[in-house]
């Protein structure tokens, strides 16, 4: 299952990512096209109550359930948390997690992330130019720890403290390149098709 994580304030950018507008649809819909690839049984998006009715009506991501994370103030841990719970409802062997703000990740490099939890990886990340990227797959063996990370720390915390569970799988631009400002929204977004 995949799970974005949309339910930031966007206080950088002036407001929430998940409604940005890229190749003539939403951050949102597009990430979620992105993570519907064979292998991913369900695509779910952790949302802001406030966004709800917003990201339903503008252009609902196709075959993904909106979740309501009902504290988005206490961090991205706790829409981890709540599309964690989503997850073990739906019986979902492995989760991957992705940030809305990441919309330009290349679907090759979702297939590498599945792949590897498929072969057997705790967790596995793509990586490009040295750097750790989205979408990181996190298999169920994986799933207390996240539990049990400190907010502050989150999905990195998991990460850094068991270093043995991480299978490093080849990523694209994309998958490293946030999307966290105006100037980076303006700068990235122009010239996106479809």
């Amino acid at each position: 299952m995949a799970v974005i994580l949309a339910a930031g304030s966007g206080t950088r950018m002036g407001g929430p990512k998940a409604l940005l507008r890229i190749g003539g649809g939403s951050f949102l819909a597009r990430t979620a096209r992105v993570l519907a690839r064979p292998g991913v049984d369900a695509v779910a998006a952790v949302v802001r109550p406030e966004v709800l009715a917003a990201a339903a009506a503008a252009d609902p991501p196709a075959g993904a359930t909106l979740l309501v994370n009902p504290r988005p103030e206490e961090g991205m841990l706790s829409s981890i948390l709540r599309g964690l719970d989503e997850a073990e409802a739906k019986g979902a062997d492995a989760v991957l997690l992705h940030p809305v703000d990441h919309p330009l990740v290349d679907p090759a490099t979702v297939d590498r992330v599945v792949a590897g939890l498929h072969g057997g990886a705790v967790i596995a990340v793509p990586t490009h130019g040295s750097r750790r990227g989205h979408p990181g797959g996190f298999a169920r063996a994986a799933w207390p720890a996240l539990r049990a990370a400190p907010a502050a720390r989150g999905a990195r915390a998991v990460l850094a403290d068991h270093p043995e569970w991480v299978l490093h799988v080849r990523g694209d631009p994309g998958c490293v390149l946030g999307i966290d400002t105006p100037d980076d929204y303006e700068r990235w977004i122009a010239g996106v098709s479809p």
